[in-house]
């Protein structure tokens, strides 16, 4: 198969990572989750009592971190300065920290050029926020995966629930909300649906419904 390259963007909780794991498998090439690098730069801030929305912070963890992806089996691992922390990064405080420091350009510069470097490389598929617009422009697909943000908040607010959070749908919810604002409107790389993406409502669609969609586009499997 000749290299190619996915690109999916969209909103918080729309299903990009399941959607993007499962092509990944039907097309036999690796996903890469952008979002997991600034949760291991978030996992850093905690671990070292650091403000991720301080200029100084952002500065510091940009020249202070050495932050990859590796692809192994099917599977992804975040190695943070040396440490396989793949399994520390899916928490609400780090979730919360992420979309904190991803807002700095020194920061969003530093993971976009190992992004593309990863991209010039291999065939891959990319999540994120800004895969299509800025990441990976000349991307061989972009997808824009956006759902109802009630329906959105609903999958996380579950998810919270199977995990033994005490945590209510109208708090989901405004922390949905807030991260929808955040993406959308800060001043480097703001989430938008690029001219040339293909737009996919998950709102009422199964996984599989979605990943049909999806090929209808790329073709193959």
């Amino acid at each position: 198969m000749e290299k190619i390259v996915i690109a999916i963007d969209g909103p918080a909780g729309a299903g990009k990572t399941t959607i993007a794991k499962e092509l990944a498998k039907k097309l036999d090439i690796p996903y890469f989750s952008t979002g997991s690098m600034y949760r291991a730069l978030a996992l850093k801030c905690i671990n070292n009592n650091l403000d991720p929305e301080s200029e100084e912070t952002a500065n510091y963890i940009a020249e202070n971190t050495k932050i990859a992806l590796k692809y192994e089996n099917g599977l992804q691992y975040v190695i943070l300065d040396g440490v396989d922390v793949t399994n520390k990064l899916y928490t609400d405080k780090v979730s919360e920290g992420a979309s904190k420091i991803s807002v700095h350009p020194v920061v969003r510069q530093k993971l976009v050029k190992l992004q593309r470097e990863t991209a010039n490389s291999q065939s891959v598929i990319m999540d994120g926020r800004d895969i299509g617009s800025n990441v990976l422009p000349m991307a061989n697909y972009k997808f824009y995966l956006d759902a109802n943000v009630e329906i959105r908040a609903k999958r996380r607010f579950d998810e919270l629930i199977k995990k033994g959070s005490n945590v209510t749908f109208e708090e989901v919810l405004a922390d949905m909300k807030d991260r929808d604002y955040r993406d959308k409107n800060r001043k480097v790389s703001p989430l938008v649906v690029c001219e040339d993406a293909i737009v996919i409502d998950s709102s009422n669609l199964t996984i599989d419904e979605v990943i049909n969609e999806f090929f209808k586009y790329i073709g193959g499997k």
